[in-house]
């Protein structure tokens, strides 16, 4: 890939590439599914190579995908439930909390 401002060159993957990068991805790849893995990331590469050739020199970088605005609604807390009514329909509960199975074991 090459650029004015920095130089590239295209990665040549290995197959030790290949490995590590399958490592880091907890994957395994043998025979023919290796190769078309290493086929797929080498278009992959080629394609990101292809990209470099657009002219971009007098683009804006892209912060926001459009130009809306977030309207958000002031944060009032009101109590919407007692606490009496909550625990009304509850299966189990102890004066003012649910009661649940022990989940965690000390």
């Amino acid at each position: 890939m090459k650029d004015k401002n920095c130089t590239f060159e295209l990665m040549k993957l290995s197959d030790e590439i290949i490995d590590h990068i399958a490592h880091l991805a907890r994957l395994e790849f043998e025979g023919e599914s290796k190769t078309a893995i290493k086929s797929d990331l080498e278009r992959i590469i080629q394609f990101m190579d292809k990209l470099s050739e657009l002219p971009t020199e007098n683009v804006e970088p892209l912060i926001f995908m459009n130009d809306e605005v977030n309207k958000l609604r002031e944060d009032i807390a009101h109590v919407s439930i007692s606490q009496q009514e909550a625990l009304k329909n509850a299966p189990k509960k102890d004066s003012d909390y649910f009661r649940i199975p022990k989940v965690l074991d000390k």
